[in-house]
């Protein structure tokens, strides 16, 4: 059996696996794999999400990568020179966000809803300094969302969650090559008149492997030794390149 006609008998059974237990929930949702190895020349995956509804609503999926500080710097010209003159640092950001829907967002629920969830880039949690003044917070936040979406990490167009038939539902997930390695929560909201009527949770791993991950985790245990062999390494490279450039 090819590779393709496998993952399509797997994601049929666990369709109609999730079709029965929505039988007792109203909503049944997971994910093809919980995991996701980043090696040597990784570059970008996807996931496929599925689930299963008791009755009607809209379904919305958000994926929030681990949430961590994140400072946000304003350059300006200074004396023919461009510096950084100002920033920003926020707390809670998500290294990674990434928002899908059976509709547009603005249809689906109400703006209290899609704020207390964070659905929406305009919802993403991200605390500034107190007594940050609403001009300048504006200004920042911003940037911030700028500058996510230009790494890739964040999407403001949201993914297309598609119905087969009257229950059952898919979407897909990308996680582009600079995806942040860590603990990921996959949230499916059932939505129906404007509220929440259904909702799970599901938690899913980025990590490296091979010998990126041996490299990585030294570098963290060990930053002196990991400096130390690096400065050596560009000496003898240049010492090399020099010889080479003699013999020539």
């Amino acid at each position: 059996m090819s590779r393709a006609a496998r993952a399509a008998a797997l994601l049929l059974a666990l369709l109609l696996a999730c079709a029965r237990d929505a039988a007792a929930q109203p909503l049944v949702a997971d994910l093809s794999s919980h995991e996701i190895s980043i090696t040597t020349g990784f570059s970008g995956t996807e996931l496929l999400l599925f689930g299963a509804t008791e009755g009607e609503g809209d379904i919305v999926v958000v994926v929030r990568g681990p949430a961590g500080p994140a400072t946000v710097r304003r350059k300006s010209r200074v004396l023919g020179i461009w510096i950084n003159t100002d920033s920003v640092r926020f707390e809670g950001v998500p290294s990674f966000y990434r928002v899908a829907s059976s509709r547009p967002l603005d249809q689906v629920g109400t703006p209290g809803m899609r704020q207390r969830h964070q659905i929406g880039v305009g919802a993403v949690s991200a605390r500034p300094p107190e007594g940050t003044s609403p001009e300048r917070l504006a200004e920042f936040r911003d940037g911030l969302v700028r500058a996510k979406l230009r790494e890739g990490l964040w999407n403001d167009v949201p993914g297309q969650v598609s119905f087969m038939g009257p229950k059952l539902f898919r979407t897909t997930i990308s996680f582009p090559p600079n995806v942040p390695t860590g603990i990921y929560n996959v949230e499916v909201f059932l939505v129906k008149d404007g509220r929440e009527i259904g909702a799970q949770t599901a938690p899913m791993r980025v990590k490296k492997t091979g010998i990126g991950a041996r490299i990585y985790d030294f570098a963290h245990r060990h930053a002196a030794a990991h400096g130390l062999v690096a400065v050596l390494i560009a000496l003898a490279a240049g010492w090399a390149a020099s010889a080479a450039f003699r013999r020539s």
